[in-house]
């Protein structure tokens, strides 16, 4: 699963990014699809090792507080259905 993770993390581009968030009624600014990229690009190891070490709190700053509750809901959505594949 790793690999195959790996694999799409490396050709991840922003639109990709942007269109998931489309895809889930997310709707991001400029600054918070470059902040939203970014941090994942950066940290998807990190967070699929140990997803429960994220303080999404932290970046709360980044985003607007409706699209923020949004993100929050997503992730433990997506963290509890597939947590159990990562390990």
């Amino acid at each position: 699963m790793y690999n195959l993770i790996k694999r799409v993390m490396l050709n991840l581009t922003k639109e990709d990014v942007n269109n998931f968030a489309l895809s889930k009624n997310v709707y991001l600014t400029e600054e918070e699809l470059d902040f939203t990229y970014n941090f994942v690009k950066k940290n998807w190891e990190q967070v699929i090792s140990n997803p429960s070490l994220l303080n999404l709190e932290r970046y709360k700053e980044h985003f607007k507080p409706d699209t923020f509750a949004k993100i929050v809901k997503l992730f433990n959505e997506y963290s509890s259905k597939y947590q159990a594949f990562l390990k």
